[in-house]
């Protein structure tokens, strides 16, 4: 959530942050602002809304001149969304200028002292606090701004990623970074900021990524210095260079990016398993888990944490790693699972997923888990992330970037690499017969080409949203394996279109929701062949019998369904355990199909961010 650019170089810098900008958009935000030094005076231009109204308003406001500037999209926490309380915030001499990402914890005793030393305050938000706690210091202690932030960073609690200048010495930018992710682009005598790369890559590939309590001294002509927050001791500058492409973060021709992703799967849950399934030779090759074999032959159970869709992922690998490799897990929210005291050991393996690698909830889940003793395990889509690097050992998703906020291609090849690690381990557990795995890698390995057959429902889905567009309620059904997507398919419709919607075990039915069941409640019920076909069958009996709208999603020829339901959508069959890789698809576009006619913005909706980087 919220957005970082900077630049400082030869160019001018309104057009690169105002671009950056627009490509962080996908985080999710409320407000945008900018801070350029027009080489004799700052200007800052900020407003609530997006990106286009601050490109109207400094069109009239602000010179567009100025080789160093900052820019920010703010996802409220700190004071309501509105003009004041947008970033960039200043100082109360005028001289220093703020961009910030997290929450200060304590913001508030803060503001307290500085208010007894005369500081006054225009903003209900915390960042206002920072930079005149910064500015506090730098005259108290007369040091120069880069050891005035480090000194100020070591009194805050809290998060944050944050970008500062002085207007009096425009040729030197002050980054620092906790909980919240921070990259500098290198160029040319020249630097980018951004919170992550796509604003700075058709400039340069290479790229550093600050750890955790590090900050670093960006100077024009003279490089840039990083150092730890807490003891000012130098940290080598790792330069990395960047495997992204422009086209990989553009829409392609397509009307939103979401709908660009959801079509991306075929290809991504490709790239995710190659290298990794060898169906010829009958074996899968995961490094993270070969080299840790024996960790999770030994583990006693498994434990997967993670937010929102990742956690649903986690919850279709319960199914699948207890069923083919008969390993006990429990599935728990991160945010839960940090502060239940939970009971942890080091025969536990904790396996993490989330899409961004910055998730600050399952951050502090992995911290508490490898405080315990428990071996820690990542997957994750974003290389180089946090959780990439405070993990023991994991593995990369291959999705691609994922701009569209509601995850889609993250989901299901988080379930792909779920799945690999599942079918390994049966393997060396002996849980699975060799003709069984060698079945299961040929099934997977057809997954790609299955999931493009399901997206050709395209249009037959698209007219069934037309149908439900105005519903205000709306049910998912699943069992078994699918349950899970019952929960997921749920959630996109709630994230996208802002229509109440709620996943449930089909089973479950009887014991609570069918009291809403009437002639206006659509219920989408996944009715696959394998598995607990009949009991589904007879559940959708019930809601018939109530005169219920039955939306199922069925196997390709099913008949049984066809006939009590009031829409069927097909997808192939396939193996039970891999039925979600295909299941979740028509709910995604079911979604993002009433949401569109809807005319709601599918790419960025209400209140939502893209990387949860704050509790």
């Amino acid at each position: 959530m919220c957005g970082i650019v900077g630049y400082l170089g030869t160019r001018d810098a309104y057009p690169i942050i105002i671009e950056g900008l627009k490509r962080l958009e996908y985080r999710g935000y409320d407000s945008a602002g900018i801070a350029l030094f027009d080489g004799t005076d700052l200007k800052v231009c900020k407003t609530k809304g997006k990106v286009s109204d601050l490109e109207t308003l400094a069109s009239k406001e602000i010179t567009k001149h100025g080789n160093v500037g900052i820019g920010h999209t703010r996802w409220a926490t700190h004071g309501v969304p509105n003009d004041v309380n947008s970033h960039p915030h200043i100082s109360n001499s005028g001289d220093l200028v703020i961009i910030h990402n997290g929450i200060i914890e304590n913001y508030d005793s803060l503001k307290q002292e500085l208010k007894s030393r005369g500081y006054t305050f225009k903003s209900d938000t915390d960042t206002e606090v920072l930079i005149n706690l910064i500015e506090d210091v730098k005259k108290q202690e007369n040091v120069k701004l880069g050891k005035a932030v480090q000194i100020a960073l070591n009194q805050v609690i809290g998060a944050y990623a944050i970008a500062v200048f002085d207007k009096n010495k425009p040729e030197e930018v002050v980054i620092a970074r906790l909980g919240s992710p921070l990259a500098v682009g290198v160029g040319e005598d020249e630097f980018f900021i951004a919170s992550d790369a796509s604003p700075f890559l058709e400039y340069t590939k290479n790229a550093i990524y600050l750890e955790d309590e590090e900050m670093a001294i960006i100077r024009f002509h003279k490089g840039i210095k990083v150092r730890k927050i807490k003891d000012d001791s130098i940290v080598p500058a790792y330069v990395q260079e960047l495997q992204l492409n422009l086209e990989q973060i553009e829409k392609g021709g397509y009307e939103h990016f979401m709908l660009k992703e959801i079509h991306e799967q075929p290809k991504a849950i490709t790239d995710t398993y190659r290298g990794r399934l060898l169906r010829n030779e009958a074996i899968i090759k995961m490094a993270g888990v070969e080299d840790n074999m024996k960790k999770f032959l030994n583990a006693n159970r498994i434990i997967i944490v993670a937010c929102g869709t990742s956690w649903h992922a986690g919850l279709v690998a319960e199914y699948i790693f207890e069923d083919l490799a008969r390993i006990p897990v429990e599935v728990e929210y991160a945010s839960e699972f940090r502060y239940r005291n939970p009971v942890i050991s080091e025969n536990d393996i904790v396996i993490a997923i989330s899409q961004s690698g910055e998730t600050a909830d399952t951050l502090a889940a992995i911290k508490l888990a490898k405080s315990k003793g428990a071996f820690v395990f990542g997957v994750c889509n974003v290389v180089g992330s946090s959780i990439a690097r405070e993990t023991d050992a994991g593995a990369y998703t291959h999705a691609g970037p994922e701009i569209g906020v509601a995850s889609t291609k993250a989901f299901t090849t988080q379930i792909t690499v779920l799945t690999l690690m599942a079918l390994r381990l049966a393997r060396a557990k002996g849980t699975i017969s060799s003709s069984d795995f060698r079945q299961h890698l040929l099934e997977l390995e057809l997954i790609p080409k299955k999931v493009e057959e399901a997206l050709k429902s395209d249009a037959h889905i698209k007219m069934i949203a037309d149908i439900y567009k105005d519903s205000r309620n709306c049910l998912y059904l699943g069992r078994g394996f699918n349950f899970p997507v019952a929960l997921e398919g749920a959630l996109k419709l709630k994230e996208i279109s802002y229509i109440h919607a709620e996943g449930y075990p089909a089973a479950e039915m009887k014991h609570g929701p069918i009291a809403l069941i009437d002639e206006n409640m659509p219920i989408v019920v996944i009715a696959t062949k394998k598995g607990h076909y009949e009991k589904v069958v007879s559940n959708i009996q019930e809601i018939k019998s109530r005169k219920g709208k039955i939306i199922g999603i069925v196997t390709e020829g099913d008949v049984q369904v066809k006939e009590l339901a009031d829409h069927v959508i097909e997808v192939p069959e396939t193996l039970e355990f891999l039925s979600p890789l295909l299941t979740t698809i028509p709910l995604q576009l079911l979604s993002y199909h009433i949401a569109v006619l809807l005319g709601k913005n599918v790419d960025q909706p209400r209140n939502l961010a893209k990387s949860v980087t704050v509790e």
